[in-house]
């Protein structure tokens, strides 16, 4: 009768659960299928924002001395007129031959996406951080719209999630020898109800795990707080950024203290430049050195923004726990560890996830009459 009653309830909460939150993560799992293909599909259709044009002497004849010698100190100083002191500059330098240099910026007026030449510093042209196709599925995929309170509800949403895969496989187990050896059969002409009860049955016990790392990972990258809760578990503690402190002697240029940061971690590519609102806050460089599976980079340097002194710099295996693992688990589920396999996997996983909620609700459409 125990077995019953429970058994009743793990069909109650996988019903409900995969009927409210269940739906929006499988619309948000298609969104994510629909990023592994729109991102690439994206640069190829608009070379003029991602490729740089090849610099003739023309071009280089345009430019004034000072931005050849300086691109980057052109380039703050260009944003701080155009969108003031508090918008924050992050610059992604070129990663390969013939990329466009791009300026990420954040302000009260405008927040997006600026395209340079990285030698000329000429705009190549821009977009807002919900313009066009791909960023905007991008957004909706990992925040709704909403910004850090649509990554709350996706986050809340895939640890449900998890509940819901837990129940599907408690409702799949088999309990004897004869429920094992039909436990993976498919019987697809027997009508369209039960073809697709087989085939949600099957996916979710031959899938699940990929599925539950798919979700699993989404919602760690989906929400900070996540991560805290796992450095408490630890006992480990995420370190903070070092403060900047009163500047000595003239501000030097940004290309310098570039520089001297690669200097440093000659191994390393260099991600993002990180500018905070004020000189009190450290420009953050961003590498991604040897080993390091986080296809962005999280091993830092930080630099005085003023004088360009280091203020102090740290590799992506001394971070604290969360840390360390958001380095792997951000390529995991972005699809960019293990190469283009890992990609359609990703692809692949996210297209089932997607189908699991559609056939879920077919079922307790057909079923509720």
């Amino acid at each position: 009768m125990a077995l019953m009653t429970a058994r009743r309830l793990w069909i109650w909460l996988h019903r409900w659960i995969g009927l409210t939150l269940g739906m929006l993560l499988a619309a948000a799992a298609l969104l994510g299928t629909l990023m592994t293909v729109l991102r690439p599909l994206d640069e190829a259709m608009h070379p003029e924002l991602f490729r740089a044009p090849p610099p003739t002497p023309a071009s280089l004849a345009a430019v004034d001395a000072q931005t050849l010698r300086q691109p980057l100190e052109t380039l703050r100083r260009r944003a701080a007129e155009e969108f003031g002191p508090k918008a924050t500059l992050t610059i992604r330098p070129p990663r390969e031959a013939g990329e466009s240099l791009r300026a990420i910026i954040r302000g009260a007026a405008w927040e997006g996406t600026i395209y340079l030449d990285p030698v000329t510093v000429r705009e190549l042209g821009r977009r807002g951080e919900a313009e066009g196709l791909a960023n905007t599925v991008f957004e909706l995929h990992s925040a709704l719209l909403l910004g850090d309170t649509g990554k709350a509800v996706l986050a809340i949403t895939a640890l449900a999630y998890l509940a819901l895969l837990v129940t599907g496989l408690i409702l799949w187990w088999p309990m004897n020898a004869a429920q094992w050896r039909h436990a993976f059969k498919l019987k697809l002409d027997k009508g369209t109800t039960r073809s697709l009860f087989d085939l949600h049955r099957f996916g979710g016990a031959v899938l699940g795990l990929l599925i539950a790392v798919g979700v699993a990972s989404g919602a760690w990258m989906a929400w900070r707080p996540i991560g805290g809760w796992v450095n408490a578990l630890a006992g480990d503690t995420a370190p903070k950024p070092p403060q900047a402190g009163k500047a000595s002697g003239e501000r030097v240029p940004l290309d310098l203290i570039v520089a001297q940061a690669r200097a440093r971690w000659p191994d390393g590519r260099l991600g993002f430049v990180q500018l905070g609102t004020t000189d009190a806050k450290p420009v953050r460089l961003r590498f991604r050195v040897a080993g390091e599976p986080h296809p962005n980079g999280l091993s830092s340097i930080w630099a005085h923004p003023v004088d360009g002194h280091v203020l102090a710099q740290q590799r992506w295996n001394e971070l604290d726990l969360a840390g360390r693992s958001t380095a792997w688990i951000y390529p995991l589920h972005a699809g960019e560890l293990f190469g283009l396999a890992n990609r359609v996997i990703t692809g692949l996983v996210g297209l089932a996830l997607f189908a699991m909620g559609v056939t879920g609700a077919w079922l307790w459409w057909r079923r509720r009459g």
